[in-house]
């Protein structure tokens, strides 16, 4: 698939998905939110596929922010729409992906940025990494789920705090308040990422989605996470993955998914 603002290659059942707008910073348009849509969506539904490392071009930046000049005159109706496909066209379509996500960070992760990290499962940092949502110096806030990630993530106040004063947090700070994993040097970003994702890649499949699943229920309004988990955990035992598993563990042998 040729795509004009991302790249998107699989390798030994890694996803590897490169923002490709190095000229402005990889900054999301909508053309490229599309082109990242198709991109999960194809990677999410494909049986080699067993992890998504999602990146940016260059070390500046994973994403600098939305394109401003997309929006600049909107009005109230336009400003829902953009938020709400936004949302349902990317950001909340790889938060619910049954294919775990890995956002490996350098350089800056500003406001729609961070908000793409955030939305993936698992946050990997360079040591150059700068965090934030700055859109109320904008006049604006955050659109693309900022506002309930990053409380889910650094808590309630530490989020008030970094969005309304439209600060930054360095890579140790984001460590340090559970917004990212690990922090690592540049040249260990992707690697690291591929160590993670090895990992993920020897266990089952099946049982992965159904975790991530369980998980996301309980940060869901009006869900029950613990009746998602009773649920998911019972339906396991309806599959040939269950039934690798243990069989593999009872003959001392690694299972093969």
């Amino acid at each position: 698939m040729n795509y004009n603002n991302i790249l998107s290659e699989t390798k030994e059942g890694i996803c590897y998905i490169t923002i490709n707008r190095p000229k402005q910073l990889n900054a999301l348009n909508g053309d490229t939110i599309a082109e990242l849509n198709q991109a999960i969506t194809i990677a999410d539904t494909a049986t080699e596929v067993r992890c998504i490392i999602l990146t940016g071009a260059d070390t500046k930046a994973f994403v600098a922010g939305a394109d401003i000049k997309e929006f600049a005159a909107f009005d109230k109706s336009n400003g829902e729409n953009l938020a709400r496909k936004g949302q349902e066209l990317l950001f909340d379509l790889l938060e619910n992906a049954s294919t775990p996500s890995i956002a490996a960070v350098s350089g800056f992760a500003l406001g729609g940025g961070l908000e793409l990290a955030m939305a993936c499962h698992i946050r990997i940092a360079s040591d150059n990494a700068k965090m934030g949502l700055p859109e109320v110096s904008l006049g604006v806030i955050p659109g693309y789920g900022g506002t309930q990630r990053l409380a889910s993530l650094v808590g309630k106040g530490k989020a008030m705090e970094m969005i309304t004063t439209a600060g930054m947090l360095s890579a140790v700070e984001a460590k340090e308040w559970g917004l990212v994993n690990y922090i690592c040097t540049q040249e260990e970003l992707i690697p690291m990422a591929e160590k993670l994702a090895t990992k993920m890649k020897r266990n089952s499949p099946m049982a992965i989605a159904k975790a991530i699943k369980s998980v996301n229920a309980g940060f869901t309004d009006g869900v029950n996470g613990f009746n998602v988990e009773i649920t998911e955990f019972g339906s396991c035992f309806e599959t040939p993955e269950f039934i690798e598993g243990t069989t593999a563990f009872m003959e001392k042998r690694k299972a093969k998914f």
